[in-house]
C-alpha cells in the first residue's frame, strides 16, 4: 500500500536537492556589514509587503524605472517582485518554508537586487519564519504487531516515527499512547538525535482472555495551537513460541561512498533465535513501513541478512538512510526481532560546478571606466565540503575581471580600456573549478557587446583631392566622387551610411576658366554623434581650357598713311590680338583675309606670329591711292577660332611727276590792236600727281592767271589769258607751270 504524508508530501520531495544547496550556501555565506535583511513568515498572501526596498537602498522612486531595478533569485522561482510605484519589495508567489529549506533550522532566501546605469548589485536577505502549518503524520495509518503470550513484562517493541516538516517549536515534540492495561510508551535515543517511540509490555498477556488489543498512538508538535497526528496500533496475541530473534547489535552503522556500483555488498546482519528447529530459523526483511526510496535502492538476502546495493546512490538527494530491519523465525506463531541500519552516504566529487548568470550581461560603452559592472555571476556545486568549493577563472586576454561580492557570487567588471572599433564583442570564457580530487570544472561563454561612443571623426580617404574639369561642363553633371569613413557605428556615424559616405561633387553652373582657373573647396563630413565630430578634405578644382574664345583685336579698324615713296621692308603697322584661352587655344596667328587680292599680297606682308606688317613692294599713288585689307587672327585650338579686322592704308602722294603743257590749238597771229581778252591759243597743262590746292604759274616777264577746269580723266586743264604790253611788237612767251607740290 502506498503511504501518504499529507498535502505537503509532494512539495517536500522536490526540495531535497534545494535544501542541500541552501544549507551549503548558508554555511559558506559570510556576513557583510550593512546588508539589508528582512524577516517574514511563510505562506504570506501574494502582494504582501516585505519592506521598502528603495528607501533601504537609498534609491528614489524615479531610479526604479530609470535604472531598471529588478530582483534576481537563485531559488528557481521568483518569490519576490518590486512594486515600482511604491518602491516596496512584495511577495510574488506562495512561499513554503518546508519546500525551500526542509528541516534546516535557518531558512534565508538570498536575493540580488540589480540596477543598471551603472550596473550594480545589492545583497538582500529574506528570512522565512516557520509557522505551524503542518501536522505530525505517520507513514501508515495502522501498525500491526504480533506478540506471543509468553513474552514477559519489560519487552520493548519499536514503533514508527511520525514526521512534522515544521521546525523549531512547531516541530514534533512528543507522543502519547491511549490508556490501556498492558502497555506503556517509552522512547529510545538514536545516533541521529531523534527519539524513537517504543511500546513497552507492562503486564503479561493472556491470549485466552484477550486475543487482540487496539491502541492509539498520537504524535504532538510544539506549536500554538498544538497539532497532532495519530496511528492505530493493532496487537495480535500469539500462542507460545518462546524466543524472539535477537540481533547482534541494536543499530548497525555503515558509511558508503556515493559512487559504489550496484550489487556491492554493504553489511551483514546477524540475528539468533534460542529456539530449536523451525522456531530457531531466522529470516530477514526490511521493516513493513520501509519507504519505496529504500526498497528501490537496497536489497536484503532473507536467508543471510546481507544487504547489497540495488540502485544508484546520490549524496545530493539523500545523505543517509535509516532502515528498520525485521528478523522473523519460522515458528508458530512467528516471533520477530528488530534492529536498525544507518547508512551514511559519503560525498564524492561527482558534480561539476555550474556557472549561473544572475543578470544578463549589459552592453558596455567603449569609454566605460575600469571597474564598470558588466554582469552578475554566481557559481554553485551540488557537492559538499571541498568538493563543493568553487573557484572561477577568467581568461587573461580580455579586458575584464571577476570581482567577488559575497559567497559564490561575482561581478564581471571591466579591467582595461575598451575600443569598439577594434573589438565590438567579446566572448568571455569563464571556467569554474571545484576543489575535489580530482577537480571537476565547467565553462561558460558570456557574450559582451561593446557599444559605440562618438570618439572617431569622419576621415576622408585623401587629405586633398585634385579635380581637373573642362570649362564646358554641363550643369548637373557629376564631377567627382569622394569617400569618407567613420569607424564609429549607429547614430555616431548616422550621416555616413554603413560607416561610409560617398558624396558626389556636382556642377551647378558652367565654369569659365578665363574668369577663374582654380577653385578651392573645403569638404566637411559630419557624423550624427553628440557632440558632432567632423573631418575635412581640400578639393582643388583646376578648370581645363576649351577653345571657347575668339581672338580679340585691339581695334576693329586700323588706319595707316604711307607716302608713296616709302622704301620696301618698311614697318607699316603692328596688328595686336589676344585670345583669353590658354595653350594652343590661346596662341594667335595672323594672316591676310582669304580673299585678299594679289595686288595687296605683292605689296604687303604680315608676320603670322607678331602681327607686324611690312612693305614688301613699291607704292604708286597714281596706281592705288589706298588699300583696304582684311586681317584674320586665328588660334590653334580644335576647332580653330578666328576673328577679323580691317586695315586701311592711305597712300600719300609725293610730287614725283613733272607737269606737262599741251597746245590744244596752234597759236593764231594776233593783231596788235587786238582787244584785251582776245584768244591767241588754247593750252592744256597736266600733272599725274594728285590735285593740290590752287597754285600759281608765272612767266618770265609776266604773270599768267589760271583757273582750274577739272576733267573726267583726272588731268587738269588750264586756260591762260595773255596780257600784252602795248610797247612790245614781238612776243617771246615762256610759260612755266608749277604744281601744288612745288
Amino acid at each position: 500500500m502506498k503511504r501518504g504524508r499529507g498535502p505537503k508530501e509532494k512539495g517536500c520531495r522536490d526540495w531535497r536537492w534545494l535544501a542541500l544547496w541552501w544549507h551549503h550556501f548558508f554555511l559558506l555565506w559570510s556576513t557583510i556589514d550593512g546588508q539589508t535583511r528582512y524577516s517574514i513568515p511563510e505562506e504570506l498572501k501574494q502582494g504582501s509587503v516585505v519592506g521598502n526596498l528603495a528607501k533601504d537602498l537609498g534609491l528614489g522612486l524615479s531610479e526604479i524605472f530609470d535604472r531598471k531595478l529588478r530582483v534576481a533569485s537563485d531559488a528557481g522561482k521568483q518569490y519576490f517582485s518590486m512594486d515600482a510605484g511604491k518602491g516596496e519589495l512584495v511577495v510574488n508567489d506562495r512561499i513554503d518554508r518546508e519546500a525551500l529549506c526542509g528541516q534546516s533550522a535557518s531558512c534565508v532566501l538570498p536575493l540580488q537586487v540589480v540596477v543598471e546605469n551603472p550596473l550594480q548589485s545589492h545583497r538582500i536577505e529574506v528570512e522565512i519564519r516557520d509557522i505551524n502549518d503542518n501536522t505530525p503524520s505517520f507513514l501508515t495509518q495502522e501498525i500491526n504487531l504480533k506478540i506471543p503470550e509468553s513474552v514477559g513484562p519489560g519487552r520493548r517493541f519499536p514503533l514508527e516515527n511520525a514526521e512534522d516538516p515544521d521546525v523549531g517549536s512547531n516541530s514534533l515534540k512528543t507522543y502519547t499512547l491511549s490508556k490501556n492495561d498492558h502497555f506503556s510508551l517509552k522512547f529510545k535515543d538514536t545516533t541521529s538525535g531523534k527519539a524513537v517511540p517504543e511500546l513497552v509490555l507492562e503486564k503479561p498477556l493472556d491470549r485466552e482472555k484477550n486475543a487482540f488489543h487496539q491502541l492509539l498512538l498520537t504524535a504532538l508538535d510544539g506549536g500554538t495551537p498544538v497539532t497532532s497526528g495519530t496511528c492505530k496500533i493493532t496487537i495480535t496475541v500469539l500462542d507460545n513460541n518462546d524466543n524472539f530473534p535477537v540481533f547482534s547489535e541494536n543499530e548497525y552503522k555503515v558509511v558508503l561512498k556515493e559512487n559504489i556500483t550496484t550489487g556491492t555488498f554493504l553489511v551483514k546482519l546477524t540475528a539468533t533465535d534460542a529456539d530449536d528447529g523451525l522456531n530457531g530459523e531466522v529470516r530477514y526483511s526490511f521493516g513493513s513501513r520501509t519507504p519505496d526510496s529504500v526498497l528501490s535502492t537496497f536489497a536484503i538476502n532473507v536467508e543471510t541478512g546481507e544487504i547489497i546495493l540495488k540502485g544508484p546512490l546520490d549524496y545530493e538527494s539523500n545523505k543517509y538512510y535509516l532502515i528498520d530491519i525485521t528478523a522473523k523465525d519460522r515458528g508458530v506463531p512467528e516471533m520477530e526481532g528488530h534492529s536498525r541500519v544507518q547508512l551514511d552516504i559519503e560525498d564524492i566529487n561527482d558534480n561539476a560546478p555550474e556557472i549561473v548568470l544572475t543578470s544578463d550581461p549589459s552592453p558596455v560603452p567603449e569609454d566605460a571606466r575600469s571597474g564598470t559592472v558588466v554582469a552578475l555571476i554566481s557559481a554553485r556545486d551540488l557537492d559538499s565540503g571541498e568538493n563543493g568549493k568553487v573557484t572561477l577563472h577568467l581568461s587573461k586576454s580580455s579586458p575584464f575581471a571577476l570581482k567577488p561580492s559575497f559567497s559564490n557570487n561575482y561581478e564581471l567588471i571591466t579591467s582595461g580600456p575598451l575600443d569598439r572599433e577594434r573589438s565590438s564583442e567579446y566572448n568571455i570564457e569563464i571556467k569554474a573549478t571545484d576543489s575535489g580530487s580530482p577537480p571537476l570544472s565547467s565553462k561558460k561563454i558570456i557574450p559582451v557587446t561593446i557599444t559605440d561612443v562618438n570618439d572617431n571623426a569622419p576621415v576622408f580617404t585623401q587629405k586633398t583631392y585634385n579635380v581637373y574639369l573642362k570649362e564646358n561642363g554641363v550643369p548637373g553633371s557629376i564631377l567627382y566622387s569622394v569617400s569618407a569613413s567613420d569607424l564609429d557605428f549607429g547614430e555616431n556615424a548616422k550621416e555616413v551610411e554603413d560607416g561610409k559616405a560617398v558624396p558626389e561633387l556636382v556642377l551647378e553652373k558652367p565654369l569659365d576658366r578665363e574668369k577663374k582657373a582654380i577653385h578651392q573647396l573645403l569638404l566637411t563630413a559630419l557624423d550624427g554623434g553628440n557632440p558632432v565630430l567632423s573631418g575635412t578634405s581640400q578639393i582643388t578644382i583646376t578648370v581645363l581650357d576649351v577653345n571657347d574664345n575668339f581672338p580679340m583685336f585691339e581695334k576693329n579698324t586700323y588706319k595707316v598713311s604711307l607716302q608713296e615713296n616709302t622704301a620696301q621692308n618698311t614697318f607699316v603697322v603692328k596688328i595686336a590680338a589676344t585670345d583669353a584661352d590658354e595653350g594652343p587655344n590661346g596662341e594667335v596667328e595672323f594672316s591676310f583675309g582669304s580673299r585678299t587680292p594679289d595686288s595687296v599680297l605683292s605689296v604687303f606682308e604680315i608676320n603670322p606670329l607678331t602681327g607686324e606688317i611690312h612693305l614688301k613692294g613699291d607704292l604708286d599713288y597714281e596706281k592705288a591711292s589706298s588699300y583696304k585689307i582684311e586681317i584674320t587672327a586665328r588660334d590653334k585650338g580644335v576647332p580653330e577660332m578666328e576673328s577679323h579686322c580691317r586695315l586701311q592704308i592711305d597712300i600719300v602722294d609725293v610730287n614725283d611727276n613733272t607737269p606737262e603743257i599741251v597746245l590744244t590749238s596752234e597759236p593764231q597771229p594776233v593783231r596788235e590792236d587786238a582787244a584785251s581778252g582776245t584768244v591767241v591759243a588754247l593750252l592744256n597743262a597736266r600733272d599725274a600727281d594728285s590735285v593740290p590746292p590752287p597754285c600759281t604759274h608765272s612767266t618770265r616777264n609776266s604773270y599768267i592767271a589760271m583757273s582750274w577746269v577739272r576733267r573726267s580723266d583726272a588731268l587738269n586743264r588750264f586756260k591762260s589769258i595773255l596780257f600784252f604790253c602795248e610797247e612790245i611788237s614781238d612776243i617771246y612767251l615762256g610759260l612755266k607751270c608749277y604744281s601744288h607740290g612745288c
